[in-house]
């Protein structure tokens, strides 16, 4: 299909691109409307490679070439840098975006039945962190990732971007309610393991086989960690093992960590 010139900002045929940058008004646009956004090349291509359909993608005129192959059916869009950056708010340096249909969220149950290992996050609202954690879950080879109903969306553009793509490889849902539906994941056979800097909790290291065998990893926020309620549910508070006197590592790097502790040999 021909790229189609885009002059004006507010032409309504590239809605779905608009105030990128503004989280409130995306937040509330983009789930109601069966759509995200994915930025750059190899994340849209990763995006179709995975499944997703595309609604339409919006390129810099000088990238019409690396990108009509991508979804040749769907709309292209083509305008210049500075048309970009007055429809998204801002400069749009990799010139790909593209709108992608949603997919209808996955349940819960369905996930831990085909799983044997898992995280959940519980109130981590921070994209970029989101995004981070998905990208160690896939390249560690966690099989889903939980998430409590507060935390950030996973296919907000910017979980999308920081997760390179992998936010498309691994599948997740919400557990609801919280932190009640975690006796679901303890029926479905996993053992909770709450991820603390407690110095009297359990070295990763010292899990024993039947601690390792369905582990469910939970990790809580940058700052306050996990809350009470769920220290207090989980079958073993573990820990990360550190020197030098510092306390803890970000949540993403302590995702990382913990899954590659976790992996199957």
């Amino acid at each position: 299909m021909p790229a189609i010139q885009i002059t004006d900002p507010d032409d309504p045929r590239i809605a779905d691109y608009r105030a990128l940058t503004d989280v409130a008004l995306r937040t509330a646009f983009e789930p109601p409307h069966g759509l995200f956004i994915a930025e750059g090349e190899l994340v849209l291509r990763r995006a179709v490679r995975a499944g997703f359909a595309l609604r339409s993608i919006l390129v810099d005129a000088k990238r019409i070439d690396q990108v009509d192959t991508i979804a040749p059916d769907v709309p292209l869009y083509a305008a210049t840098p500075p048309v970009l950056e007055a429809i998204t708010g801002f400069h749009v340096h990799r010139g790909v975006l593209g709108s992608v249909h949603r997919p209808a969220p996955a349940d819960p149950a369905a996930l831990l039945a085909a799983a044997q290992r898992v995280l959940i996050l519980e109130d981590v609202n921070t994209h970029t962190n989101v995004g981070a954690i998905f990208r160690a879950a896939a390249g560690m080879g966690m099989d889903a990732i939980l998430l409590s109903p507060s935390c950030a969306d996973p296919l907000y553009r910017r979980s999308v971007r920081v997760s390179m793509g992998e936010v498309f490889a691994v599948p997740y849902g919400r557990l609801d309610p919280w932190p009640a539906a975690l006796d679901q994941v303890r029926a479905a056979g996993f053992t909770l393991l709450a991820l603390t800097p407690d110095p009297d909790a359990i070295s990763l290291r010292a899990l024993s086989p039947a601690q390792r065998e369905r582990p469910a990893l939970l990790l809580g926020a940058e700052g306050p960690g996990l809350s009470g309620e769920v220290l207090t549910a989980a079958d073993a508070r573990v820990r990360i093992p550190m020197h030098r006197g510092v306390d803890s590592l970000n949540v993403a790097a302590a995702a990382a960590v913990a899954c590659y502790a976790l992996a199957p040999d």
